[in-house]
């Protein structure tokens, strides 16, 4: 009974792998029918794969166009003062917004690592490099808490809904000497009452004025050619008088007689036939930089709206007689205009003779300006 059990169970095992390698070979007949050979098709994707990275350009040859666009806007602020200005005022207007032309950099650098482009990253050098020269200098805090002399400059706007609240803000400023620009004869009361308390002297001349906790003396208007030809000449005295926008005073203080200017330069436009309006501008800022020229007090601050950055090669008659107190002793940009955001820097705060020692930006008021401040030492 055992021997033939046992050869049952050995036949029963038989025809067991039997059917079992009969079913493996059916499943891969049908497997092969479906597909071709593995073994050939992994060679081909293989080779096909190998194709495609030798085909593909090395790091130093991707991203030629980004290479090419970094070299550009390098070369582009690297140069930007022999953008001509001709009848457009481009190069006016590119200075404006020099800073801002810092944004394509990392812009293109993103770009550049994406395409893992070696020559792109080495190209965005350039104008990164000139960018920290340009405008490295002002992202470092040069301020120090010491001075002697607190200045504050504010275009008040003549659109302002509240002129009141303007002038107590800047009284609550604590500046020793403010300077007002765009006071039209409506606001100019108002301005008058609410500063009288902090400020016993002032003066105002046309749509500008000075207001001082020092004595004022020797107050007088400059002539910034606001009106010319013959129109402006047949103008009487007092109706210039009332369109002036640009004065002279000497602050009386503890080290000696201060020379202060207050000006608003004129407005600037940007015109799609004309390009960037700067006439007006660019004629008052020649007549201001000779008066400033010809002024013999050694002790100098010019405060204002001048509608223009110390980029501008308008402002150079200015910025090679003075320098800019944000420049020297501040911290950032300095931007002032306009007030929701401010984008660019055209309310100055410039000097002679005297050492700034700290520059920055009031909080807004019921303008579209921004007030700026500067303390300054002797």
């Amino acid at each position: 009974m055992t021997q033939v059990g046992t050869a049952e169970q050995v036949e029963t095992a038989q025809q067991v792998d039997t059917a079992e390698l009969a079913d493996t070979a059916q499943q891969t007949a049908q497997d092969g029918a479906g597909r071709p050979d593995s073994g050939a098709g992994n060679w081909r994707t293989g080779f096909r794969r190998a194709i495609r990275i030798a085909s593909r350009p090395k790091p130093w040859k991707r991203g030629p166009v980004l290479a090419a666009l970094a070299l550009l806007l390098g070369l582009f602020m690297l140069l930007h003062a022999k953008i001509p200005n001709g009848t457009w005022g481009l190069g006016s207007l590119v200075e404006t917004f020099l800073p801002w032309f810092g944004l394509a950099v990392p812009v293109l650098l993103a770009g550049a690592l994406w395409r893992r482009s070696a020559v792109a990253v080495t190209a965005l050098l350039l104008p990164a490099v000139v960018w920290l020269n340009l405008f490295g200098g002002l992202l470092l805090d040069k301020s120090h808490p010491d001075s002697d002399l607190t200045v504050v400059s504010h275009n008040v706007g003549a659109e302002n809904p509240d002129p009141a609240g303007t002038a107590r803000d800047l009284a609550a400023s604590g500046a020793d000497v403010l300077a007002l620009e765009e006071v039209t004869p409506q606001a100019r009361g108002t301005y008058e009452k609410e500063l009288a308390k902090a400020y016993p002297h002032h003066t105002v001349q046309g749509t500008v004025g000075l207001w001082s906790k020092r004595p004022l003396s020797d107050t007088r208007p400059v002539d910034t050619e606001q009106d010319v030809g013959p129109l402006g000449d047949a103008k009487p005295a007092e109706i210039k008088l009332a369109d002036n926008r640009a004065l002279r005073a000497t602050v009386a203080t503890d080290h000696g007689p201060l020379a202060v200017y207050v000006a608003h330069l004129g407005s600037v436009r940007v015109n799609p036939r004309t390009g960037y309006e700067t006439d007006t501008r660019d004629r008052n800022a020649q007549a201001l930089s000779k008066a400033v020229a010809a002024e013999r007090n050694e002790r100098v601050v010019l405060l204002g709206d001048l509608n223009g950055t110390t980029d501008d090669r308008a402002l150079g008659g200015l910025t090679s007689l003075l320098r800019s107190a944000q420049d020297a002793a501040g911290d950032g940009f300095g931007f002032s205009w306009p007030a929701k955001f401010p984008m660019v820097r055209i309310d100055q705060i410039l000097v002679r003779g005297v050492e700034p020692r700290s520059s920055w930006v009031l909080p807004a008021t019921g303008s579209d300006h921004r007030p700026v401040a500067a303390g300054i030492n002797w």
